[in-house]
């Protein structure tokens, strides 16, 4: 009798299932980074950011399979999501992800870094085209629908240079990046707008508004990959930006600290993760107490972060309260 209870419940949790939860993976490959670029500036071992690298891609497979077998018992629900006006701009976080963890497997294993991201890129330009495609051609989406997370299936293409340079692809980084940037700026012009002119958004999705940071702080990582790391007037530009943000969000705490834990707590993550590898990236070429002292108060703010990242995650899926109807 177990049993089928059991199955039942499994069968629920399944069927609720969102999208959204490939940005775990986003903030987890994201830490990786960061702590792979940090160990490799100050000369200590690889192990910590090894092993947490084998935990994102656990947690990438895991996903992944769910979310497959979502799709395939409960496919009317994937398309709910996907006709959703918030949801929809999710999708691309599951090849945001494989993109991620390509540049974190870049130093261990290229031919699978290869791999990795020659599927991501290919996956995150069909997200691109067919997101954009119905934001052009529809009749449902108001300017109460915009939020940050907008940003995640056109921005989203900017992180395509900082794997992808490395691997030889420089024109088709090119690419992606122009999308991204040109796609960025008007996007921004959006949200402030929305953001100036119009009711709040809810406050569970107050943490979106750190995903302001990412396309800055990745615009100045992949523009310095595109100019073979040379910190230019441009890359400047892109980086005290995304440090004002960080600075602007952060003086915000209050707003922040009042959100009951749900799943959008994790864009809190790869944002955060984004401005501290920029800042290894500055302190590595540019040098100075100044990125010294900022780069070891992000990480281990990052690191704090991700530590109650996970385990109020842990503790929410104990009670149940993961994968729910909403």
């Amino acid at each position: 009798m177990n049993i089928p209870a059991t199955n039942a419940a499994l069968h629920g949790r399944l069927e609720h299932l969102p999208v959204s939860m490939f940005s775990i993976v986003m903030g987890l490959a994201g830490s990786t980074i960061a702590l792979e670029k940090v160990e490799q500036l100050w000369g200590w071992s690889s192990l910590a950011s090894s092993a947490w690298l084998l935990v994102s891609t656990l947690v990438y497979t895991f996903i992944a399979l769910a979310y497959l077998g979502k799709f395939m018992l409960h496919r009317q629900q994937v398309v709910a999501e996907f006709n959703h006006p918030v949801r929809l701009s999710f999708f691309p976080t599951m090849s945001i992800g494989m993109i991620l963890l390509a540049i974190a497997y870049m130093s261990h294993f290229p031919a699978v870094s290869q791999v990795l991201w020659i599927v991501g890129s290919a996956v995150q330009m069909m997200f691109t085209l067919i997101i954009l495609s119905n934001w052009i051609h529809h009749e449902k989406f108001q300017v109460q629908h915009s939020n940050p997370a907008w940003f995640i299936p056109i921005v989203g293409n900017i992180l395509v240079p900082i794997a992808g340079v490395p691997l030889g692809f420089v024109e088709i980084s090119w690419f992606y990046y122009s999308l991204g940037l040109m796609m960025w700026l008007p996007m921004l012009a959006v949200l402030l707008n929305r953001f100036f002119f119009h009711p709040m958004m809810p406050a569970k999705l107050l943490p979106t508004l750190f995903i302001l940071i990412a396309p800055p702080a990745l615009g100045f990582i992949s523009w310095v990959k595109l100019h073979g790391g040379v910190i230019d007037d441009a890359a400047r530009i892109f980086y005290y930006f995304g440090l004002f943000t960080t600075l602007l969000l952060f003086s915000q705490a209050r707003h922040f600290t009042k959100v009951p834990f749900a799943l959008p707590w994790w864009a809190y993550s790869f944002p955060m993760a984004a401005m501290t590898i920029a800042t290894t990236v500055m302190l590595e070429k540019i040098g100075g107490r100044f990125f010294m002292a900022l780069t070891v108060v992000l990480m281990t703010m990052l690191a704090v972060l991700m530590v109650t990242l996970v385990v109020k995650t842990i503790k929410a899926m104990l009670r149940g309260d993961i994968c729910v109807p909403e």
